[in-house]
């Protein structure tokens, strides 16, 4: 049984009958394969088991509750319903119906509470694994659109916000897509492969941005990226360059990926169109998508004056430099501490070009 069919049975048969005067929300969201649904026999050898998250009003004594649900079984389909769970309650044994409030829930994996407006920095410095996990998972009850409206609230990005990031996603690409030639025609193959997979991951990071899509963290990358529409295509084209034994080979397999996200990117709407095709970088037999063109383009198209503000300090200038524009705190970072504690993200906003 999924973790998804577990929860809401868990939550239908034995927590709400003990809960059905208390006035709540609940859901299975956060953190757990379970909750983006990707759970397999395997994920019952730790941390697995039926759980579900109860959502009251803030100043409700929960007490009372916790007396309630005392009385849950000792087992529930097969499964304990008190275990340890490394990622609650100390690790300790434990039932795992968690009893919280959704702002405090919200402001412990984000930082900020959706229902209070998302500013500039919040989104920022919002990783999109954690929006994935706040968006996914399943919502079982919410007669007062507690959970209802902070998920729709995290949807997706602002259009400018969007286009930042968009930006720094492709000037990511840019300032590595041309080492994979360098390093293998100097014949450092094994340079040449990393740079490639690098090249790679962050095109497939700018396909999730294509397509509205938070990406979930590293590893389910992959798995949800074979769903979005534009993966076919994309991914054949990311095979062949990973797999790829001669340099050339892994060069033109990512330039024609590149060109193929470009021309995606192009029909959004979000800016002036760009040549998607790839061409020679600089003198050298070196094939490239120049990704730096989307990024001029995507800036240009922003009018948010907090974003213009941001753009300035960050050293970017109309028709001149580009700035450094680290993005948000996942295109700056892939620390697992700083992406998953909203406490060492908002120690790294300077890094990001604004104080949270």
């Amino acid at each position: 049984m999924s973790g998804r069919n577990l929860s809401r049975r868990f939550y239908e048969q034995a927590v709400r009958p003990l809960v059905s005067g208390v006035p709540h929300a609940a859901a299975l969201l956060g953190e757990g394969s379970e909750v983006l649904g990707f759970d397999d026999e395997v994920s019952a050898d730790h941390d697995f088991g039926p759980r579900v998250q109860l959502f009251v009003p803030p100043d409700l004594d929960t007490a009372l509750l916790d007396v309630a649900l005392e009385r849950l079984p000792v087992r529930f389909d097969g499964f304990p319903a008190v275990y340890p769970d490394s990622d609650r309650y100390d690790g300790r044994p434990h039932h795992q119906v968690e009893v919280t409030t959704a702002r405090a829930f919200f402001v412990d994996r984000l930082g900020v509470d959706p229902a209070d407006g998302m500013d500039l920095a919040g989104w920022l410095l919002a990783p999109t694994q954690i929006l994935a996990s706040l968006t996914g998972g399943v919502v079982l009850h919410d007669p007062l659109d507690l959970l209802t409206a902070r998920r729709r609230a995290l949807a997706w990005y602002p259009d400018d916000v969007w286009r930042y990031v968009l930006a720094a996603g492709w000037l990511r690409v840019s300032q590595e897509e041309p080492f994979i030639g360098r390093t293998g025609g100097r014949g450092d193959d094994l340079g040449s492969r990393l740079l490639a997979a690098r090249v790679a991951r962050d095109l497939v990071r700018i396909g999730f941005l294509l397509e509205r899509r938070w990406a979930p963290y590293s590893k389910w990358l992959m798995t949800v990226f074979t769903q979005l529409p534009l993966a076919d295509q994309v991914g054949r084209h990311l095979r062949h360059a990973l797999s790829a034994t001669q340099w050339r080979e892994r060069e033109a397999a990512l330039c024609v990926a590149a060109s193929h996200l470009a021309a995606v990117t192009n029909r959004l709407g979000l800016a002036e169109p760009v040549d998607p095709a790839p061409h020679r970088f600089h003198a050298r037999d070196i094939q490239v998508l120049g990704a730096e063109r989307l990024t001029r383009a995507l800036t240009e198209a922003i009018s948010d004056p907090q974003l213009r503000a941001l753009l300035t300090r960050l050293g970017h200038r109309p028709a001149g430099p580009l700035g450094h524009l680290p993005g948000a705190i996942d295109q700056a970072t892939d620390s697992v501490e700083i992406l998953t504690q909203p406490r060492h993200r908002r120690d790294y906003a300077p890094t990001l070009g604004f104080q949270a």
